[in-house]
């Protein structure tokens, strides 16, 4: 008769975990269109705008953001004079559909306004990037480090720990997700990383392995701090008292990483239910 009882228990604790877990930080658009940084070649297109060929590429990817989280292409030479012009957009694995698309529309509109007529031009926002170039750009390695940025202070106690352990996660998962997005939790460290659409599961594993050495070197025992490398990103944080309630990097990334989490938690909580309650019937089993 014991059992019943104990599965009921269990039943009431996974639900109140998922009550204290499902309201995360609200996400605000704006936290999406910030910009992270932005990329501008020195060298502009002659006549001082961007040719025809850039507004095509823009509107090719446009329409394919409405349906992927990342596509590459490029635009073709409209005449002899013009050079073909390659793009890609990446949005955040956790993005929804339409959000993804107001995204890239947002960051390709920043092409012009941040980096003018410039060749070439990468602006990645918060949930997105966008870039182009022309055709024979130099290009850079993979693990390049474009930009990097670390919160204030240190973390306390054994925040090292706990952060080095997040990490470890993130390079065991990034290169295993569809996307190369993964988003995890640790003891009050929340981390995400992703990889650049096409990168294969080996690629993407040692890109995210280099993203974590140069954030422990820059960042050292900062509580936050994020690494963008040419095909590849880390970022992370630190909450000691728990998810804020707010806007902001944190808040944004914070929100979506702990609905993932919380889905991991539910499976299992789900699983020990149903071990219980088939302990049960055995034990009752036993009984007659």
């Amino acid at each position: 008769m014991g059992g019943i009882p104990r599965i009921q228990a269990a039943a009431a604790a996974v639900f109140f975990f998922f009550i204290l877990l499902s309201r995360p930080p609200p996400v605000s658009c704006a936290d999406l269109y910030a910009v992270v940084y932005k990329g501008c070649a020195n060298q502009t297109f002659p006549g001082g705008s961007p040719p025809a060929t850039v507004a095509a590429l823009s509107s090719t990817l446009a329409t394919q953001s409405a349906s992927a989280k990342f596509y590459k292409t490029s635009s073709a030479p409209v005449s002899s004079s013009s050079a073909a012009v390659f793009g890609l957009f990446q949005c955040r694995g956790d993005l929804s559909g339409p959000d993804c698309s107001s995204c890239v529309s947002r960051a390709m509109s920043s092409w012009s306004q941040l980096c003018g007529p410039s060749v070439a031009a990468r602006v990645q926002l918060n949930g997105c990037l966008a870039l182009y170039e022309v055709a024979g750009f130099p290009q850079v390695s993979g693990t390049q480090m474009l930009f990097k940025t670390c919160g204030t202070g240190g973390g306390d106690g054994d925040f090292e720990m706990r952060r080095d352990t997040a990490f470890s996660q993130l390079e065991g998962g990034a290169g295993t997700t569809a996307g190369g997005f993964f988003a995890t939790s640790y003891q009050q460290v929340y981390a995400l990383a992703q990889c650049e659409g096409d990168l294969s599961n080996v690629d993407c594993s040692s890109c995210i392995t280099q993203a974590v050495q140069h954030v422990e070197v820059e960042c050292g025992g900062a509580p936050s701090g994020q690494v963008y490398l040419d095909k590849c990103y880390i970022t992370y944080s630190y909450y000691p008292h728990g998810v804020p309630h707010g806007g902001g990097l944190g808040g944004q990334q914070t929100a979506k990483t702990v609905a993932i989490v919380l889905g991991g938690a539910l499976a299992l909580g789900f699983l020990v239910i149903c071990l219980l309650f088939a302990r049960s019937l055995v034990k009752k089993k036993d009984d007659y």
